[in-house]
């Protein structure tokens, strides 16, 4: 039986942020694979324009409410993150980024030697001040990179004010903002929330507004199609880039997802995640609460894959993940989302791969080891 990049045999794994393979529509992207050849395959399989296939590009800019010359499709939302940080920023060019962010941004924007300026999330929200003063610095940024919704790494959400106050400073300082939003529609919990991007559009910043997301967590990862929203300025510099990186993007899997869409099965496949998703947020919250009450902290997301783990100071998380490893348990060290040396005693955890059953055993295995790793610093400083 063929396999793709799961956990290794016998580890619980927190780690990756991958879905189960009990969250794909099967018997729908099968219909929607076979219909997508019989009706688009003279253009699906040939050669096409570097902005994707046209009538996804239609669908999405309708959902969205933008033009579709606005939109480009592409081969997984990460290419476009690269393609904006390289134009953008460029090589030397400032960004600012949240602290702590995800990885392969800070990954990009290190392939560029960039001067990468930190603002702290934290659990009232991204630090406006610190982002002010910032921005009115020179050089002034040519980017900022937010996640508001069910953030990667920590699973937390900017509240209404807090969007609201981030696009009136986005205004003020002529600060591009790169939304990246691949977790919104996996709300499990709460009322949605209107994105940045089409906040700062209603405010007539449509030059400013930069929108990334992705159907690898709500659709498969294995189609490979992202997307992205751009200011008008940005369309053909970004097309240029793909051009330039693959000749043509993949039509088919795009002219799949577009049946998969136009068919309505999103919602109702949705639903269906929404439900999966939370029984195993909930069984993680409910396994950490019973085995590492008062001994550690953690986020509590409504939506996405993951939550942010802060354990004692002093427990390194990297060893501390080695030892889990061994245990049968496995998640990623916090240091890793962040620019500079900090986070050493956190950890990102993923819900979305393990089973129910699985995450309750992962989550007492990892209660064992954080309290058999106080009680060893404890014996070390009583001697």
């Amino acid at each position: 039986m063929a396999t793709s990049v799961l956990p290794e045999a016998n580890v619980i794994s927190f780690a990756r942020g991958i879905p189960s393979p009990d969250m794909f529509p099967l018997a729908q992207l099968a219909g929607s694979s076979k219909r997508a050849v019989e009706n688009h395959g003279r253009v699906a399989l040939n050669y096409g324009q570097p902005a994707g296939f046209g009538p996804l590009r239609e669908w999405l800019g309708e959902y969205h409410g933008v033009e579709p010359g606005r939109v480009v499709v592409l081969p997984g939302s990460l290419i476009g993150l690269n393609f904006v940080v390289e134009h953008v920023v460029g090589h030397g060019g400032r960004a600012v980024v949240e602290a702590p962010t995800y990885d392969r941004m800070l990954h990009a924007l290190t392939a560029l030697a960039a001067d990468v300026v930190t603002v702290d999330r934290t659990a009232d929200g991204l630090d406006l001040d610190r982002l002010r003063d910032v921005a009115a610095e020179s050089p002034r940024p040519r980017l900022l990179y937010v996640l508001p919704t069910f953030h990667n790494p920590t699973g937390r959400t900017l509240t209404l004010e807090q969007r609201h106050d981030l696009v009136e400073l986005a205004l003020e300082h002529q600060l591009l903002l790169f939304e990246d939003d691949p977790y919104g529609l996996l709300r499990v919990e709460g009322e949605a929330l209107p994105s940045l991007h089409r906040l700062l559009r209603a405010r007539g910043g449509d030059d400013l507004a930069v929108f990334s997301s992705s159907f690898s967590k709500t659709v498969a990862p294995g189609i490979r199609v992202g997307y992205l929203l751009l200011p008008q300025g940005l369309v053909a510099p970004i097309e240029a880039r793909a051009t330039r990186a693959y000749v043509s993007p993949p039509l088919l899997p795009q002219a799949q997802l577009h049946d998969f869409l136009a068919a309505g099965h999103l919602e109702p496949h949705l639903d269906f995640l929404r439900v999966f998703l939370r029984s195993r947020r909930d069984a993680l919250l409910d396994g950490l609460a019973e085995h590492l009450s008062e001994r550690a902290t953690w986020t509590r997301p409504d939506g996405g894959y993951f939550l942010w783990l802060e354990l004692p100071e002093g427990i390194e998380a990297d060893e501390l993940n080695d030892r889990a490893r061994a245990a049968g348990v496995a998640f990623v060290p916090g240091a890793g989302f962040f620019h500079g040396d900090r986070g050493r005693n956190t950890a990102r955890l993923a819900f979305s791969y393990p089973s129910v059953n699985e995450i309750r055993i992962g989550a007492d295995r990892l209660g064992k080891l954080v309290r058999a790793e106080l009680d060893r610093s404890s014996s070390t400083h009583d001697t």
